[in-house]
């Protein structure tokens, strides 16, 4: 399109000059359209735009898409977490199981050890007083050796005076001294009072320490037996009225015969 302005300029001012002048319309100026151009030119757009449309259709398709791959990830991502979490928490249980479990077994250790420890403790303060014990058990051994020991001698000192009488009342009523590990005590043993077993004894303990012979301990004892307790003690009230020893044994064998029957 093209206009003439000096044109339109100097036709009117011819026409206001003169009458004869052309018309109005036909002093207009002539407009080219081009409308073949402006068809191309919109064609273009046309294309262009539709060209815009279809990218921008495949780009929301494509973000679409790749949102929802993204959503999908991430539903998987959380489905793992919740399985992860799952299993720690389980672990985590199975954890705190243990831990009590050893925490348990630790208190019953603690009190295993406690309880050792006191048994350790009762045992060296026993065998503190065992062996206490044991060395004046010793002590009393070794006194009562050598009182025996003395005893012994004492009796060897004496037997000059009397292994006559001793010798026939051990030969004649089958009967033995012993020494009983403490002084002023003598042991009697006699034998063959039993006509089925010929070795079995009975014995008793004399104390000669006061000026009245007690019997203390008898084998078997006779304590008890209703008639021979009797007996014995009457024995040893004659031998403490007669002094005289052949009598009070001859009795006391007489008491072991009828407590052997």
């Amino acid at each position: 399109m093209s206009y003439e302005p000096s044109l339109s300029a100097s036709m009117s001012r011819a026409h206001i000059s003169s009458s004869d002048a052309p018309s109005m319309a036909d002093q207009l100026p002539s407009v080219n359209f081009n409308f073949e151009d402006l068809r191309e030119r919109m064609a273009r757009f046309t294309t262009r735009f539709d060209d815009f449309i279809e990218k921008g259709r495949k780009r929301v398709l494509e973000e679409r898409n790749q949102f929802r791959m993204n959503v999908a990830e991430l539903q998987e991502d959380q489905k793992q977490t919740s399985r992860a979490i799952q299993i720690e928490s389980l672990k985590s249980a199975s954890h705190a199981q243990t831990l009590s479990k050893e925490s348990i077994e630790t208190s019953e250790m603690h009190a295993a050890i406690s309880n050792l420890s006191t048994h350790r403790s009762a045992l060296l303060t026993q065998k503190s007083t065992l062996t206490s014990d044991l060395s004046t058990l010793r002590s009393t051994l070794t006194a009562r050796r050598t009182a025996q020991t003395n005893h012994a001698r004492y009796l060897s000192s004496q037997s000059r005076f009397n292994i006559p009488e001793l010798s026939f009342w051990e030969d004649y009523l089958c009967m033995r001294i012993d020494g009983c590990g403490q002084e002023d005590r003598l042991k009697f043993v006699f034998s063959h009072l039993c006509e089925r077993d010929w070795e079995r004894e009975g014995w008793f303990e004399l104390d000669t320490g006061s000026r009245e012979y007690r019997v203390l301990r008898t084998g078997p004892k006779l304590e008890g037996v209703s008639g021979l307790e009797v007996e014995v003690e009457a024995a040893v009230e004659r031998l403490n009225e007669s002094r005289e020893l052949g009598p009070f044994f001859k009795a006391m064998r007489a008491v072991f015969v009828r407590a052997m029957k």
